[in-house]
């Protein structure tokens, strides 16, 4: 080997001292850091060759430079987290990156078991209920007036059970003739359908539709014949055993109205006074 072989493939002096191979060439101890040196992610200064050098996903820092962001503690051989390209230790991570829990307002601590509930998110053993004071986890709940309770706390506590299933109401319902109601069971005791969102009269403390009530028990306007239904503040003039809607109530021949006047009446027809006059009728 000659002597050239062992000058520095940077600056070509001698390194008959201490040196550094790289890829088969030799290199000054300078040299070779100003060639082949990573800076440092804190200090922004050249790693050299002598020091401790530590990476973390293509970054690189002198020892002595890894610590963490926020408190500046040595961060070697310490867990730690990523944000935002800044270095954190575990515990600040997860205080500042981690949820919080609704009930307790701590930190839910990464790995540990937790619940979503209304969007908010819990610790499995802070979700409990109100009543037997047990976790409700990943079962059935029902919440009311801020309280969280399992389904059969909830039925015990405060259900109301329907009138005609006799099964609990856990929502919703209707109230008829001071029973609780299903929604889906309050039916017209007719024809069986639903009732809820439409009107209906009721006979003897069952509801029926205003078709079925209409057919089985309205009475009927002795000019019209249709049935008076006594909804939307119908009016309507009953007379012996005679009905009439108030728009039908009319004299019988020359159809002027009658309601509020005097009127007579002939063999189930009603008349003015100026039209029944010559007409046998009775008061």
């Amino acid at each position: 080997m000659t002597t050239a072989q062992f000058d520095c493939q940077y600056c070509m002096a001698s390194l008959l001292g201490k040196y550094v191979l790289k890829d088969d060439n030799p290199y000054c101890v300078t040299g070779y850091d100003r060639i082949f040196s990573n800076y440092c992610e804190e200090c922004k200064e050249p790693i050299e060759s002598d020091s401790k050098e530590l990476c973390y996903r293509g970054h690189h820092w002198h020892e002595g430079c890894f610590n963490y962001a926020k408190c500046n503690q040595p961060l070697v051989e310490k867990p730690f987290a990523a944000k935002d390209e800044c270095m954190l230790c575990s515990e600040y991570s997860s205080n500042e990156c981690s949820s919080k829990c609704f009930h307790c307002k701590k930190t839910i601590m990464p790995g540990s078991r937790k619940t979503k509930f209304k969007g908010n998110y819990w610790h499995e053993t802070c979700l409990v209920c109100e009543h037997c004071r047990q976790p409700i986890g990943t079962k059935p709940l029902i919440s009311t007036e801020g309280s969280n309770y399992c389904v059969p706390c909830f039925e015990m506590v405060f259900a109301h059970y329907c009138s005609f299933c006799k099964k609990v109401i856990t929502s919703g319902g209707i109230m008829f003739c001071d029973q609780p109601w299903h929604k889906e069971c309050f039916l017209c005791s007719g024809c069986r359908k639903e009732l809820c969102e439409e009107e209906f009269m009721s006979r003897d403390d069952y509801p029926f539709c205003l078709d079925c009530y209409n057919h089985l028990y309205a009475k009927k306007c002795a000019t019209c014949t249709k049935p008076i239904i006594g909804l939307r503040d119908t009016k309507f003039i009953c007379f012996q055993d005679c009905q009439w809607h108030s728009e039908c109530f009319n004299c019988g021949k020359c159809s002027v109205t009658l309601v509020g006047k005097g009127f007579l009446t002939h063999n189930k027809e009603i008349f003015c006074h100026k039209c029944g006059s010559g007409v046998d009728t009775d008061m």
